[in-house]
């Protein structure tokens, strides 16, 4: 049994990783290639290309984006008609995915289509539902609320829950962390998230940097760190070392030790805000997009909130500052609120966590779902 997985984005490549590695696990007749990053390359899966490219944000840069994405698309649907696979998983990165899959149902008609992570049409453009049902066979969804979206348009989903709320923290030392870099004990310490996409640190990383010099101006036992995610570590360490106050660079391994360590965190919109709820972090959630972009899309947001966990709680648990709102003065202010306050943070780490239990805290490991399900839609031989 041959299965593809394809993935575009650093988030993607987590959860194919951890897909694979489900598969493997259930037998040595099943050869997995694909699309990915190194996670996925770590489980075997080598990408003919650097998945880097196709992290694109927004309309703007979408369509500057254009040729490039197309290009790739074809590079895909080339493998997958060259080793016939007998599934491919489509995983997340919704602009890339949906097009791999259209033209995979042409090229391909009997390949069994599988959609990992269905788009967030509870937040926004609900018709991507009926567009994605009329492209694949399948849709592995994150969270119940999103299913009752696809399955009114006829496609059948199965729930498989959330890597992000099945990580194990137990062997981050939060201790470790701030003995290893000079943090006294009780010192405040901010944690910077800053993205994990190229135009999320470009238009995200300034902000940041404006509000954390204010508030360490304000308050100069404040301790900074900055997680530098893999796929753009570089650029986010070369923006960090030209800071003109100390941050404490974070890479991937620490950053569980970073998010435990932390009394507040300031990120940018993403999973990560899940990850830092299950480390108990009261947070401020930021986003921008290009203004031209921001423009083009905006009458299509139609949920209340971008956080998955204000979603499910229906309440703003952690605040959300999007676009104009999203300055330092405001970040400041918000941080300041919070650092200010121990009851006011162990009041939001509480109905976060609370949150995360609605989400679907408490189940079994999603990988093991999304595997026995993709092996499940299979023909037996």
């Amino acid at each position: 049994m041959k299965i593809m997985l394809v993935a575009a984005e650093a988030s993607g490549d987590a959860l194919g990783a951890g897909l694979a590695a489900a598969l493997k696990a259930r037998g040595p007749d099943i050869a997995l290639i694909g699309i990915g990053g190194p996670r996925m390359a770590e489980q075997g899966i080598v990408s003919p290309f650097d998945i880097a490219e196709l992290s694109v944000l927004g309309w703007l840069e979408g369509l500057r984006a254009y040729g490039r994405v197309k290009a790739r698309v074809a590079d895909t649907v080339a493998m997958a008609v060259r080793e016939r696979p007998d599934a491919v998983v489509l995983i997340d990165s919704w602009g890339f995915t949906i097009r791999v899959a259209k033209a995979l149902r042409a090229a391909l008609p009997g390949v069994k289509l599988i959609k990992y992570v269905g788009p967030q049409v509870w937040a926004s453009r609900p018709g991507r539902a009926k567009t994605l049902a009329a492209a694949v066979d399948h849709l592995l969804a994150l969270y119940a609320f999103d299913a009752p979206w696809f399955e009114a348009e006829g496609l059948p989903t199965t729930v498989v829950g959330s890597q992000a709320l099945h990580i194990d923290m137990t062997g981050a030392d939060p201790v470790a962390f701030r003995s290893a870099r000079g943090i006294a004990p009780d010192a405040p310490l901010l944690l910077i998230l800053p993205g994990s996409r190229p135009g999320e640190i470009r238009l995200m990383t300034p902000v940041y940097e404006a509000a954390a010099a204010r508030l360490k101006a304000e308050r100069p036992d404040l301790q900074i760190a900055v997680v530098a995610a893999g796929t753009v570590a570089a650029d986010v360490t070369a923006r960090v070392a030209a800071w003109p106050f100390r941050a404490h660079l974070v890479t991937e391994a620490d950053k569980y030790a970073a998010m435990k360590a932390a009394t507040v965190a300031l990120a940018t919109s993403g999973t990560v805000s899940t990850e830092l709820a299950l480390a108990g972090v009261p947070m401020v959630i930021g986003y921008r997009f290009a203004p031209v972009s921001y423009a083009i899309m905006k009458p299509f947001f139609t949920g209340k909130y971008a956080t998955l966990f204000n979603h499910a709680a229906d309440q703003e648990i952690a605040k959300e500052l999007i676009q104009t709102e999203a300055t330092p003065d405001r970040f400041v202010a918000e941080l300041t609120r919070l650092l200010d306050d121990p009851a006011a943070r162990a009041d939001q780490s509480a109905r976060q966590t609370a949150a995360l239990d609605r989400m679907g805290r408490e189940g079994r490991d999603p990988s093991e779902i999304a595997a026995e399900t993709v092996l499940g839609l299979l023909p037996v031989a």
